[in-house]
């Protein structure tokens, strides 16, 4: 299927590119999907790459760590409490409590001081973060949303992350809610094969910072 392009967000403002009237900074990547299509492995991968100066916001979660994550690195992790004091404090960017269990979001500090040094920032958020983050930049930012190649496969792979039963069945009726709103999105991307997908997703990019005069 490859990557296809949606309108912007605001319609008064060029998809990828901030206001005129704007400071020049770094692109800012919104990018989401349900649990199990590879958002992660997605955007690490390019990372990777080295190809384009860009970090993954950290997310923090009040969910448990999971074999082979690093705090700091694949998640901040906080308790509730502390999720909950961030946010009367006014230090996140966006959040959102998933499957009713567990908070999600992005602290302030993951994101705007990078791009003002030339960072592209990349956050990888749910479908409501994503809403919350469109309506604070506005024609500064570009959506994409992921898509699996089939449902069936979010279950195949949401099977192989060792998630429980019930926690993979709450998470496919989510997803069914979140494929939905991909029209929501500038672009959808299939990640059916992944250095096809990371491919895509580079050459998104690589065309908001031109399109931001780096």
């Amino acid at each position: 299927m490859g990557s296809v392009e949606r309108g912007p967000s605001d319609p008064t403002q060029p998809a990828g590119g901030p206001p005129p009237s704007a400071p020049r900074t770094a692109p800012l990547i919104v990018l989401s999907g349900p649990s199990g299509v590879g958002k992660t492995t997605l955007v690490d991968g390019l990372i990777d790459r080295q190809t384009l100066p860009l970090r993954r916001a950290v997310t923090a979660t009040t969910r448990g760590r999971r074999p082979g994550e690093v705090p700091g690195v694949s998640y901040h992790y906080w308790t509730h409490d502390q999720f909950r004091q961030a946010i009367a404090r006014g230090e996140m960017l966006e959040w959102a409590e998933v499957h009713g269990v567990d908070f999600y979001g992005t602290p302030r500090a993951e994101v705007d001081a990078y791009r003002a040094a030339g960072v592209g920032v990349i956050l990888v958020i749910d479908v409501q973060g994503a809403g919350q983050v469109r309506l604070l930049y506005p024609g500064d930012h570009r959506s994409v949303f992921v898509l699996p190649p089939a449902f069936d496969e979010l279950h195949r792979r949401l099977e192989g992350r060792g998630e429980p039963e019930a926690s993979i069945r709450r998470r496919l009726e989510t997803a069914r809610g979140e494929l939905a709103r991909a029209d929501e999105f500038d672009t959808v991307l299939e990640n059916a094969d992944l250095g096809a997908a990371t491919d895509a997703l580079e050459a998104i990019i690589r065309d908001d910072f031109t399109r931001r005069g780096f």
